[in-house]
């Protein structure tokens, strides 16, 4: 068992010594202290048609609790899920193929690595819940039990699951990561909206992360104190203006053993899932696969086989050396690389939302469909400037000629083309409405995430950091956080002063990320 402990240990280690991961820990800090908003903010995370409860310790406790989890399943998983890959890309697996440590081990200690590296993040905010009480408390008591038990009930089950799926994904999808982010977005959002609008079943046993238990009580409160017909609780960042909520004093849950034990069942079907999963897991064989796909040998008639010349290769046979300094052949290279990137079957998702685009109400294409449809590029914008290191060719990439004037140019205006092509149905409808504002507003935030994934990717050296980011913006945006809106579908005050900041971050974005590769260059 020493070896499993120390595999732990340095898995871990080695994620959270990262750039991305401090940087995403900083990040999810300071969401973590806008959990609890003050009473005079513009939005609220936890809002009951009206209703909002006073700022208890079990208010803060829970609502921070819960908060943490629901933000964590979602963006915790694309923190966690390259554990495996890592140890491809390193050649770290082929070593750990020749141990004698099982499937089921090797992936036990990626599973709770990854759960490690969760917990860490919750127990940041766990720690910042403290200080939001004293900070946002109204004058109540303390109450410590009200801070441990909903973290040890949602947040410690929950993101047991999570490590899992992470695990799970791996093992049966490899490399298909955007493959990945929509299936586990998918069965984190379906299962989270079946929870909150399933019927009278209070109890909790089937709710892995803990919502149908806190919306219950908490509707069943209001309906009792109020004489009311509440029956929904919505959860995130809700921007309803300087609205008035109605204030209630709400004392937290009755925890059942029956709900406690489910606790520890869905931690078990968690281990069963990874045991599961260790029956199909590789262990890094890959010849094994490639043999069984079958070589076609092509026969050749006697005369048309070549020959071979003993005098060797000639220079007069060769096809003259033609040079183009240009920045333009880059572009085409880079263009079709993004477009190449990934399965095939992406692309008619991709074309169905860009159909729709056409085709919908253009309030709902401006605001949802085009941040999704840009999301779901994740995986080729973080790979825009980190495929050279990725595939260890970045030697050569930083000592050709002039690669910040021709190569990271190109990287960047490539990404940029892509971006402004997916948003082309959303640019003609604005065009057609003869919206100005609107086609800045979509061109500044194509250039932004193109811009953000380079300067990202640069810095980090890695492409988790700009995932996330990504993630955290694209989540924003459909909730209609304001200040997440890079785009500009929302409704802002100044629309010149927010094309003015937009277009300043990108010129920040593009002067730190060149910035770093010049360093990178002269210092390989």
């Amino acid at each position: 068992m020493p070896y499993i402990y120390n595999i732990i240990k340095a898995d871990y280690l080695q994620r959270t010594r990262s750039y991305s991961f401090l940087i995403t820990l900083a990040v999810t800090v300071y969401a973590a202290y806008s959990f609890v908003p003050p009473s005079s903010a513009a939005y609220t995370t936890l809002s009951a048609s009206g209703y909002k409860g006073v700022y208890n310790s079990a208010w803060v406790g829970y609502v921070s609790a819960i908060m943490t989890t629901v933000m964590l399943s979602f963006y915790g998983f694309l923190l966690v899920n390259s554990g495996i890959k890592k140890d491809i890309d390193t050649e770290v697996g082929l070593i750990i193929a020749t141990t004698p440590i099982s499937n089921f081990k090797y992936l036990l200690c990626k599973q709770l690595s990854n759960y490690l590296v969760l917990l860490t993040i919750a127990g940041c905010t766990f720690v910042v819940s403290f200080i939001l009480f004293f900070i946002r408390g109204a004058g109540y008591p303390f109450i410590l039990s009200n801070f441990v038990l909903p973290y040890l009930f949602f947040a410690v089950p929950a993101l047991f699951m999570i490590a899992s799926l992470a695990v799970v994904a791996e093992v049966f999808l490899g490399k298909r990561n955007i493959l990945q982010y929509i299936i586990c977005f998918f069965l984190c959002g379906a299962t989270m909206s079946f929870i909150t609008k399933s019927g009278d079943n209070s109890s909790g046993v089937f709710d892995p992360f803990g919502l149908s238990l806190i919306t219950k009580s908490i509707t069943r409160q209001i309906n009792s104190q109020f004489h009311e017909h509440v029956k929904d609780v919505s959860f995130g960042f809700i921007f309803n203006g300087h609205r008035k909520y109605k204030p209630f004093v709400w004392e937290g849950i009755s925890w059942s053993a029956v709900f406690i034990f489910s606790r520890v069942l869905w931690m078990g079907f968690g281990l069963a899932l990874t045991y599961f999963s260790s029956l199909f897991f590789h262990r890094f064989d890959f010849k094994q696969a490639a043999g069984k796909k079958k070589i076609k040998v092509i026969q050749q008639p006697e005369a048309d086989k070549l020959t071979i010349n003993p005098a060797g290769i000639t220079r007069q046979t060769m096809p003259p050396l033609v040079f183009n300094y240009g920045i333009f052949p880059f572009i085409k290279t880079e263009l079709l690389l993004l477009i190449r990137q990934g399965n095939k079957w992406l692309w008619l998702l991709n074309s169905g939302l860009w159909i729709a685009m056409f085709i919908v109400p253009l309030p709902i294409a401006y605001t949802y469909m085009l941040p999704i449809l840009l999301f779901l590029q994740v995986t080729r914008w973080s790979d825009l400037v980190t495929k050279e290191k990725t595939n260890r060719v970045h030697y050569f990439a930083y000592a050709s000629y002039k690669p910040l004037l021709r190569m990271l140019p190109a990287q960047i205006f490539a990404g940029i083309l892509l971006a402004l092509a997916l948003a082309l149905p959303v640019l003609l409808r604005n065009a057609a409405g003869l919206n100005g504002y609107a086609i800045i507003n979509i061109v500044n935030g194509s250039v932004f995430i193109v811009l953000l994934a380079a300067t990202l990717g640069i810095l980090s050296g890695g492409k988790k950091l700009f995932e996330v980011v990504f993630f955290m913006l694209t989540y924003a945006i459909v909730n209609k956080v304001p200040v997440a809106d890079y785009l500009g579908g929302l409704t802002h005050g100044n629309t010149i002063t927010y094309i003015f900041i937009i277009a300043g971050i990108n010129i920040g974005l593009a002067c730190a990320g060149f910035l770093t590769r010049s360093y990178q260059v002269k210092h390989l």
